[in-house]
């Protein structure tokens, strides 16, 4: 068994396991990488100690130094894996939190000693975003590394998930995450267009006007900048709608094949599915998707044992992810 000198190294090199029991086709091999795996519960530990060590690289936090205070918006995973690097380094991280966030989110971002700053409910993760930009202009002291529009975002998966797919899976021929930051996509997807141009890479995303917790339409008017600095139109070759319904069913499938899933995560495999009825019978087509996390931050969603329509509704007052 390894022996690690901390928790950050355990971020990364996820296992990725066979879920073709899920797909419609026999000509057609899923994959899932678990990111849930990863010490802080998501993909987000990547994107977060990714952050943290660009603004050390180039000064803007110094380890050691004292009372250096650090503002991000969140509603979800990356609030959470910021907090546990945060800890670790000794820098004091506030989070603008939606008020409606579910109980487990506001819980963990508190067990890793992060401070909360509410931000209006009923304005959601956009709110939070825009009240995060007016304390880090009132507060120019404090860092606002913003995910969002942070090259070390992508930078993380480039560097690291979309090495570990291709290494793991070379015979990949489609890529499939969600559309949230976009920094899993562009990351990954440019990593394995470089290396491999014939993957094909696909976003999940949710309808305008409906949320699926974790993903955006980018029909509702916000682009993250990382998708247009990184010239995300043309690096994505499809996107898949899927509806919040749809998620909510296949977090449920998920547990056929062992898996206890967070709701994106559902999303996408919905995504994946999707992805692999589309593949003509006479070819063959190995896809590897991202579980986001795992189901443990949801069980308040009722998401597993609700009647679904009760939960699809309940989703759009508490924000889950």
């Amino acid at each position: 068994m390894a022996r690690f000198a901390s928790v950050l190294d355990l971020i990364g090199n996820t296992p990725v396991v066979d879920v073709s029991a899920l797909s419609p086709k026999p000509n057609v091999t899923i994959l899932a990488k678990l990111e849930g795996q990863n010490p802080a519960g998501s993909v987000k530990d990547r994107v977060a100690l990714s952050l943290i060590e660009a603004a050390e690289r180039e000064g803007i936090l110094v380890p050691g130094k004292p009372d250096q205070i650090l503002i991000e918006p969140s509603s979800g995973n990356t609030g959470i894996a910021l907090a546990m690097v945060c800890r670790l380094r000794g820098y004091h991280l506030k989070v603008v939190l939606p008020t409606n966030v579910s109980p487990e989110r506001r819980q963990l971002l508190l067990a890793y000693g992060a401070e909360i700053i509410d931000s209006p409910g009923s304005e959601g993760s956009n709110g939070a975003v825009r009240l995060a930009h007016v304390l880090a202009e009132q507060n120019p002291e404090w860092t606002f590394l913003y995910q969002y529009a942070n090259p070390a975002n992508p930078a993380a998966h480039y560097r690291t998930t979309g090495p570990e797919i291709l290494s793991d899976v070379p015979e990949i021929t489609h890529f499939i995450a969600g559309l949230g930051t976009s920094g899993t996509l562009m990351g990954v997807g440019r990593y394995l267009k470089e290396h491999k141009p014939d993957v094909q890479v696909w976003a999940i995303e949710p309808p305008s006007g409906e949320m699926v917790d974790g993903l955006r339409s980018l029909e509702d008017g916000y682009i993250p900048p990382i998708f247009t600095d990184n010239d995300g139109a043309n690096l994505l070759d499809r996107k898949v709608v899927v509806r919040p319904r749809e998620s909510i069913e296949w977090v449920r499938r998920m547990t056929e094949v062992g898996l206890f899933v967070g709701i994106s995560s559902g999303a996408i495999m919905s995504g994946a599915v999707k992805c692999a009825n589309l593949i003509p019978d006479d070819q063959s087509a190995t896809i590897v998707t991202i579980i986001c996390d795992n189901g443990w931050k949801y069980l308040s969603t009722g998401a597993w044992s609700d009647d679904v329509d009760d939960v699809v509704e309940r989703a759009k007052k508490i924000i889950y992810f």
